[in-house]
């Protein structure tokens, strides 16, 4: 019937049974506990640490998965650990480790898929997030990651009326993981050159609704508003979001919501930069850097690369590019910046950045150079054939022509 109880320490438990509350309430007053017991209480413990070493959080975890190969909540609570530590190799061996003995778990092919794909084997990711689906159609993850291949091949018409299709399994799902799947249909009108309504009508209805709901939402959530107005800024859409993102900054002033993600605090001192929040956006640098000076040697030397993004975002914000451009530095390469806690996906914007900072400080030479081997890569995005463009058109050469009819052919026929 529903309903909600108190356990002893005055927790909201949602029961209507009075022998539930009484079975949670001994389970406290126990003294013993299993060898399984002790290892999830361990592995758990080390990731509360007050001087985590994530090396040491990780062998605990993968001795438990070893132990009790069946626990996938351990799995997915190492595999995110994985994911700060900007090593989906290691999570892909974890998730392999124990997958014979959860062949007929759906749950197990998502995050099977998400490692292979994090990893750069699409087709394999593609197979694992099918598999998952064939088990259980509504399942999120493995959704989220077949999303993720159609998105990376150029898929973008398939990948959009796949999602909306799964959308309407969506309604039970958190906040983050429900904006997070929207956030990439998104992604798909974006890149696919869709109409730029369909974009923002994604972030009006689908995720900014979804914050003014509820300020109580994850921290993710603002991720996935500030990830998508920053391509659309990048587009040079800038007065058609200029609301939008004053808003967005205005919300992130709030340092509530500062030093709870790294990838969350890169974004934000490049909105509170873009929107004029100078003073709030030096505070929240100045944070940063405390925070990477407390941190031992080697967690400073991975977290290095974060605090530079953040210091040429918030000049990229500020419309310093030579700077940004200096603090990136010639070679830069956003997958290095995996330890922000950030898929490639969601790190990709950072290399727009750098693309964009080349053709507005004049170095056509250098962005031509990075800008033909993505269009080898990846060839069906428009944007880049764009910016490619552009770089020719900056030094006068004539392949700019052959790619402006590459980018038109691909605007005018992603969504056909």
């Amino acid at each position: 019937m529903g309903g909600l109880k108190f356990d002893k320490w005055g927790y909201e438990v949602n029961t209507a049974s009075d022998a539930c509350i009484s079975a949670i309430n001994s389970f406290y007053h126990q003294k013993q506990a299993s060898k399984y017991e002790k290892a999830v209480f361990d592995a758990v413990s080390s990731l509360i640490a007050e001087n985590r070493d994530d090396d040491v959080a990780l062998e605990l975890h993968s001795k438990l998965l070893e132990d009790f190969p069946r626990d996938l909540v351990s799995l997915k609570r190492a595999q995110i650990l994985c994911f700060y530590m900007g090593r989906p190799d290691l999570s892909l061996n974890l998730v392999q480790k124990v997958l014979p003995q959860n062949e007929q778990e759906n749950y197990i092919y998502g995050m099977l898929a998400f490692s292979l794909l994090e990893t750069g084997r699409m087709a394999d990711a593609e197979k694992a997030a099918k598999k998952g689906l064939q088990i259980n159609r509504e399942d999120s993850w493995a959704q989220h990651a077949l999303c993720h291949v159609l998105q990376h091949e150029c898929r973008f018409k398939e990948a959009v009326g796949f999602m909306e299709e799964c959308s309407k399994s969506w309604n039970s799902l958190s906040s983050f993981m429900c904006t997070h799947n929207w956030w990439h249909v998104a992604l798909c009108y974006l890149e696919g050159h869709s109409p730029m309504r369909k974009v923002l009508d994604v972030y009006d209805h689908c995720i900014w609704k979804e914050l003014e709901r509820n300020h109580a939402v994850p921290r993710e959530v603002y991720l996935n508003a500030l990830g998508l107005l920053l391509r659309v800024y990048l587009r040079g859409e800038i007065d058609i979001i200029e609301d939008r993102l004053k808003i967005l900054a205005g919300c992130l002033t709030n340092q509530d919501l500062w030093y709870l993600e790294w990838h969350l605090d890169v974004l934000t001192v490049w909105a509170l930069a873009s929107t004029g929040e100078y003073g709030k956006g030096e505070d929240l640098l100045k944070g940063l850097r405390s925070r990477i000076s407390k941190m031992s040697n080697k967690k400073r030397r991975v977290m290095q690369g974060g605090m530079l993004l953040a210091e040429a975002m918030y000049e990229y914000g500020k419309g310093n590019y030579s700077r940004a451009l200096e603090l990136l530095g010639p070679d830069f390469d956003a997958n290095r910046c995996k330890a922000i806690g950030a898929s490639d996906e969601q790190l990709d914007v950072f290399n727009e950045v750098w693309y964009v900072a080349m053709l507005n400080t004049g170095r056509a030479a250098e962005a031509i150079k990075v800008l033909e081997s993505r269009t080898e890569k990846r060839e069906g995005v428009p944007f880049m054939w764009r910016l490619l463009e552009r770089a020719y058109s900056m030094l006068g050469r004539p392949e700019a022509t052959a790619a402006r009819e590459k980018a038109k052919h691909l605007e005018d026929t992603c969504f056909k």
